[in-house]
């Protein structure tokens, strides 16, 4: 079950790539734009990773914080973040249970094989904590573009 725009955005905690635990509530009075990706370093990933970098300045404008879930670790999330210098919070979902709160984790298809993952979903969250967007089955390369759209009432 995906969260629908006009709840409460549930309440996490969760450690990020220097190991520092980050919660929502330390962002609150902020707009937080939560993004679920599969995997660090991977085609998709680094391609929607890398817009949300090159267009940070306009995030950081509209006073949002980009925050970053996956199921990798905070070495792995050191590295894919160092690599494409990411100036951003990238954080460790290494059981998931986050990512099955918000409704991301569950079946997927991969040259017929079937797996259990994360589907693609970014979440607005406003200062409140209220969802205000929702963003399922996510295009990479058209992602952040789709956001700062969204922002400016377009």
């Amino acid at each position: 079950m995906v969260l629908e725009v006009g709840q409460k955005a549930p309440a996490f905690e969760l450690r990020d790539e220097n190991g520092q635990s980050r919660r929502l509530s330390d962002y609150k009075g902020r707009y937080v734009l939560l993004y679920f990706y599969p995997k660090d370093d991977t085609p998709g990933c680094t391609t929607e990773a890398c817009n949300f970098r090159d267009d940070y300045s306009q995030y950081d404008k509209n006073d949002v914080t980009i925050l970053g879930v996956s199921p990798d670790s905070p070495e792995s999330h050191t590295k894919f973040k160092n690599k494409y210098n990411l100036p951003f919070a990238l954080l460790a979902d290494e059981d998931h249970r986050v990512c099955e709160i918000y409704g991301t984790w569950g079946p997927k298809k991969s040259f017929g094989k079937e797996y259990d993952g994360v589907h693609r979903t970014s979440y607005l969250i406003d200062p409140e904590g209220i969802i205000q967007e929702v963003y399922k089955k996510v295009s990479p390369p058209k992602h952040s573009a789709e956001i700062l759209a969204a922002l400016a009432g377009e």
